[in-house]
């Protein structure tokens, strides 16, 4: 049996009601992440060393601002990453000055040729290291890294429980399928954590479970936009009224729709 501290949490998110327990799985690691971002890590050297070099996305940015938590804890957050970055792309920029005063200076004659030819300027080689800096820092985030670590040990605990257990596999059979982001990270888990007998196993009964879902939602939100029809006034609701908001979170996971 896997360790308490990813069992409990795993068979509690499949206990619940909704259309993607892996999205109840991750919204917990969130919020926990959150609290703990904004407490004890803030005193962790290792932990500031992550988040100097990493940051947060803007998604987590906004949650760890708009948490009200720790004011004063996320600016020296924020003021030791802005130091971290800025020291970055200053030691970048001083390396190359003299490279861009010069290609700055060249002659007509030598731009048009630099035009012509599909050999890049230094100037144009230093443009592609920025753009590398800045696209591995918009891509980073210290919040995102932590979920996706603990998340592929709950998809390894998932698979392990399913065919260990009984008990949850039936509950796992229970289940409204998955979001498609979750159902996708579950067919990587096999690549993994399963044998191929048992992969085989596994992808049929949970392609089973999830196209059977993906219909049934489907049909829900069909009869969501029908009822907007005047004829359709009278007409029960079923189990439409809120599948506009369940559809989307199926498409793309757990959201905030309000």
């Amino acid at each position: 049996m896997k360790e308490k501290i990813y069992t409990i949490p795993v068979t509690d998110a499949f206990k619940t009601e909704c259309e993607c327990p892996m999205c109840v799985l991750e919204k917990k690691l969130e919020d926990e992440n959150i609290e703990y971002i904004l407490g004890p890590f803030l005193m962790e050297p290792e932990g500031r060393i992550q988040t100097n070099e990493n940051g947060f996305c803007r998604k987590h940015f906004e949650l760890l601002y708009n948490s009200q938590a720790n004011r004063l804890g996320l600016g020296l957050i924020v003021d030791t990453h802005m130091q971290e970055q800025n020291a970055q792309l200053n030691k970048m920029y001083e390396s190359k000055k003299s490279i861009l005063k010069k290609d700055s200076e060249a002659s007509l004659m030598k731009n048009l040729t630099n035009k012509l030819s599909s050999k890049q300027t230094e100037t144009q080689k230093f443009v592609d290291e920025l753009i590398n800096k800045l696209d591995k820092l918009d891509n980073s985030c210290t919040i995102c890294s932590r979920i996706s670590y603990t998340m592929d040990r709950y998809i390894d605990v998932i698979l392990y429980l399913y065919f260990k257990e009984e008990d949850f596999k039936d509950m796992f059979n229970r289940q409204k399928g998955f979001c498609l982001k979750h159902f996708r990270q579950l067919l990587e888990g096999t690549k993994k954590h399963l044998n191929s007998k048992d992969t085989a196993i596994f992808v049929e009964n949970l392609l089973s479970i999830q196209m059977q879902n993906l219909e049934r939602i489907q049909q829900e939100v069909n009869w969501f936009t029908q009822k907007f029809d005047y004829r359709n006034n009278d007409a029960p609701w079923g189990n439409s009224r809120d599948a506009l908001i369940r559809s989307i979170q199926k498409l793309v996971g757990y959201c905030s729709l309000k």
